[in-house]
Order: structure tokens, then sequence, then C-alpha cells
């Protein structure tokens, strides 16, 4: 029985990351959970009791292993430098993946207080991911200058999730460089 919940609630997950990189967070609903899963309606509330509640746990599950995808690279880099490259390179690599598409949608959406905090202290994750590096190449405000890097990377997914007229690769270098020259300022 536990098994068979478990694997209804990945279900749930997995149509929700499908449904929040296809519609963005009006097209995470209840009805549209059920419909992409095969289960009733009411079904789904059993498993959580909000759209915010999914968003949550998508978070749980998701966002750390973005984190790791991310630190993984950053630990395969030589100098700080490379740190600050791969920092920005992976997460902008991970903008066409599921997870990624899935966490932007919710990040945009207006969720309950609860929701926010946790996205907001799973990207104080990555921000604090930087700093070692920014501190490695002597910068005097390392913290600050994550959050503002972190700021670049984001305007970045903006530009790429929007379809903008530069191609991918140009919009990723171009935050690479930015961030890089921004940071030895």
């Amino acid at each position: 029985m536990a098994e068979h919940r478990s694997m209804q609630r990945g279900a749930l997950l997995d149509a929700a990351r499908s449904l929040l990189s296809e519609g963005g967070t009006e097209a995470l609903t209840f009805p549209a959970l059920a419909e992409r899963t095969g289960l009733a309606r009411s079904s789904v509330y059993e498993y959580f009791k909000s759209r915010a509640a999914v968003v949550e746990e998508l978070c749980e599950v998701d966002f750390p292993v973005w984190a790791a995808e991310v630190e993984d690279a950053m630990a395969r880099a030589a100098t700080p430098e490379d740190k600050v490259e791969a920092y920005v390179r992976e997460q902008l690599a991970l903008v066409g993946d599921r997870r990624h598409r899935a966490v932007v949608a919710i990040s945009a959406s207006e969720l309950d207080s609860g929701a926010r905090e946790k996205i907001r202290a799973a990207h104080g994750g990555l921000v604090a991911m930087i700093v070692e590096a920014l501190v490695d190449m002597g910068h005097d405000q390392p913290r600050l200058a994550a959050m503002l890097l972190q700021g670049v990377v984001d305007a970045a997914v903006r530009r790429i999730e929007l379809g903008a007229a530069e191609d991918p690769d140009v919009i990723v270098d171009a935050a690479v460089r930015m961030a890089l020259r921004g940071i030895r300022g």
C-alpha cells in the first residue's frame, strides 16, 4: 500500500512538472492533475491539500537535484573564475529541463508564504554555493556579489524562457562574460 501511494504521488509530481513546463502555473490544476494521472479528482486531494502543497513538494524534490548538478559542475572547475563560469553555465544549461521550467513557473506564481519561503531558501542555497569562489577571487563583498551574480543568471533564464531573438548560446555567453567581468570589477 505504501509503495502504491508513493508511486501515485510520484506520478502526480511528474504530471505537475509537465503541466507547469507546458502551460505555467495556470495549467497546474487538480482537474488537470487528475486527467494526466488517470486518478479521480477527489483522489488528488488525498495526496495534496492545495496547489501550494504540490509546489512545495516539487521544490523539496527537484531543487536539491538541480542544485547538486550546479555544485558538481563547480567542483569540476579548476579555478575560482572557472567555478563562476560553471555556476552560470550549468544553471542556464538546465533551462530546458522540465524540473527547471517547473521551478521557474513556480517562482513566477502567486503562492502562499510557506511555499515562497521554501523557494527563497532553495535559491539561497544556490547563492551560498558561489560565495566561496568569490572569496577565493578576493572579492570584498562576496555575499552581495553572489546575489547580484544570481540576478544575472535569473535575467538570462528569463531571456531564454521568453524565446528571445538571440540564440540561447549567445545569451549564455553574454551572461558568462558579464558575470566574470562584473565579479573581477
